[in-house]
């Protein structure tokens, strides 16, 4: 009886004592992990390159020694190329300077006189981005841009009668203007984009020995539709 007894005093303490034990453990609150935030590239300088085909567009020409001015009838086309340096603060703004080579042929005018285009293209551009997802400028995949630049080209050109022979030519420099827009595909450190350009030249002419040959083509428009890459430095 005495060991029933105190079998039954053991089982009773045990159970008393273990609820304190318990209550006496330390509680550890489970961990939630917080996956990071991608907010984009936060400033950055790049490198970029551009293709492009365009269009040559003027309103007219003119011989102002000769005396004669004329219509233009048709389009020129060609191609550019380009290449470039900027920053971008991942806020929307960027800003780059490029330089381009430009070719172009065929701009026809109503005596049949045709002009070909050959020169380089230096502009100082502003843009602003947007990010289609909502989130900053440069936080990835489909967005848009649109901007503006203003410089300079030098530009050499060529006149050819409509027998083909060369009538006159000559090259100088002009104050050049340009628009941009188009849409983008952010892939972290390179940056795709498909886009227009169209660069303003008020005149394009020359300034022969003998003024008799000078012309001048006004009101120029170079339309592009132009793919470029961006690689940023991060």
């Amino acid at each position: 009886m005495r060991k029933l007894f105190a079998l039954v005093m053991v089982a009773v303490a045990a159970l008393a004592v273990g609820p304190v034990r318990a209550a006496d453990m330390p509680y550890y609150p489970p961990v939630i992990e917080v996956p990071d935030v991608d907010y984009g590239v936060g400033g950055s300088f790049y490198l970029r390159g551009s293709v492009a085909g365009n269009l040559w567009a003027a309103r007219n020409f003119e011989n102002p020694c000769g005396g004669c001015g004329t219509d233009v009838t048709d389009r020129g086309y060609g191609y550019s190329l380009g290449a470039g340096f900027g920053y971008e603060t991942g806020s929307g703004l960027r800003a780059d300077v490029t330089v381009d080579y430009l070719n172009n042929s065929g701009l026809t005018f109503g005596n049949g006189r045709k002009a070909n285009l050959r020169g380089g293209l230096a502009l100082a551009n502003a843009y602003y981005d947007f990010n289609f997802s909502g989130l900053s400028s440069s936080a990835g995949g489909f967005g848009a841009y649109v901007g503006a630049g203003l410089g300079a080209a030098w530009v050499d050109t060529t006149i050819n009668d409509p027998n083909g022979a060369a009538w006159a030519w000559g090259d100088r420099f002009e104050p050049a203007a340009a628009v941009m827009a188009g849409v983008t595909y952010d892939m972290g450190a390179m940056v795709a984009d498909v886009g227009y350009r169209g660069v303003y030249l008020p005149t394009i002419g020359n300034t022969p020995p003998n003024m008799v040959n000078a012309y001048v083509i006004n009101n120029n428009w170079i339309h592009e539709v132009r793919g470029t890459l961006r690689y940023r430095f991060n």
